[in-house]
């Protein structure tokens, strides 16, 4: 009896799918992570998204993305589907940001098009969308830093010890309490916009895993943290702020105000978030955090110090 045929893996088995079952044609492997594998074949990008994955709640974000109410903010979705038992989606490909080119980092850009998410009509809206997974995420990278090899303890106490400052509902651990909310993404970072059409079309917003109802600073939180820590520079830190308020962005208070008002629980939570992270995928590879990770690893550690020294 002949053997049968193993399955593809997963990339090759994605980019058949984003061709149609097509003659084999090369592709691109762009991630491949535990939450999510994307290749790229021509002039599309198929992602396989988090095993586990809710696909009530991503069939959800995936059917806004693709609504008109956000036409010229995030990058519609051209199909979905499935494979190896994942939920799949095609996208068109956008030119992504040059990390080698900090200088032109579209920081303005990115402000202008969250402050058009967060102003959406929730009304305007396909059906009903989940919550903003922003709480969620930090749970998720505190309970992933208690799995990992603990190398360096005294890095993880300062994560647990900055954690402790936060409200319950900030780690995931209680309902958040009742407010105004607005549509989120839940994951902005540079690499979350994309140029379309290639090469040089407007910016759009990618990835809409996190997407969902929330509080609208928490999508501010990273830039945020990292101004907050030093890894963003001030100047590029109030370049985003000022297109954001200017933009009517509601997460940050009115100009001329103090934004912290509005940030710094989101900033702090995503610092721990972050910190957590860092010491959990840097003990089992043996490597020490880089700058950026240690800088947020001393946001914790000053972060647990205030904390203390403000307790009677």
């Amino acid at each position: 009896m002949s053997a049968l045929p193993l399955p593809a893996p997963l990339p090759a088995a994605l980019a058949a799918w984003a061709r149609g079952g097509g003659p084999a044609q090369p592709y691109v492997l762009l991630a491949d992570r535990p939450d999510g594998t994307v290749v790229r074949c021509g002039d599309a990008v198929a992602k396989a998204h988090a095993p586990g994955s809710d696909p009530e709640a991503l069939a959800a974000r995936i059917r806004v993305a693709g609504s008109g109410p956000l036409a010229g903010v995030l990058l519609p979705p051209l199909r979905t589907g499935a494979v190896h038992g994942r939920t799949v989606s095609l996208w068109p490909y956008g030119t992504p940001v040059d990390p080698a080119r900090p200088e032109d980092a579209p920081w303005e850009e990115a402000a202008r098009l969250l402050a058009a998410l967060h102003r959406t009509g929730l009304r305007d809206l396909p059906g009903p969308l989940p919550p903003m997974r922003g709480p969620a995420k930090v749970a998720r990278a505190l309970r992933r830093l208690s799995r990992a090899p603990q190398s360096d303890p005294d890095g993880v106490r300062a994560v647990r010890a900055a954690a402790a400052t936060l409200p319950d509902w900030a780690r995931g651990e209680a309902v958040p309490p009742a407010g105004a909310v607005v549509l989120c993404h839940g994951d902005l970072h540079l690499g979350q916009l994309v140029r379309h059409p290639v090469p040089d079309g407007p910016w759009r917003l990618i990835d809409v895993d996190d997407l969902g109802l929330g509080a609208p600073a928490w999508d501010l939180a990273r830039p945020a943290a990292w101004y907050a820590a030093g890894i963003l520079a001030p100047e590029a830190w109030l370049r985003f702020l000022d297109a954001y308020r200017a933009a009517g962005g509601p997460a940050a208070g009115p100009p001329g105000s103090d934004p912290w008002l509005e940030l710094d629980l989101a900033a702090r939570a995503l610092t721990v978030q972050t910190a957590a992270l860092a010491l959990a995928k840097a003990a089992p590879a043996r490597r020490p955090l880089d700058e950026g990770e240690r800088l947020m690893l001393d946001s914790c550690v000053r972060m647990a110090t205030l904390r203390a020294e403000l307790e009677p």
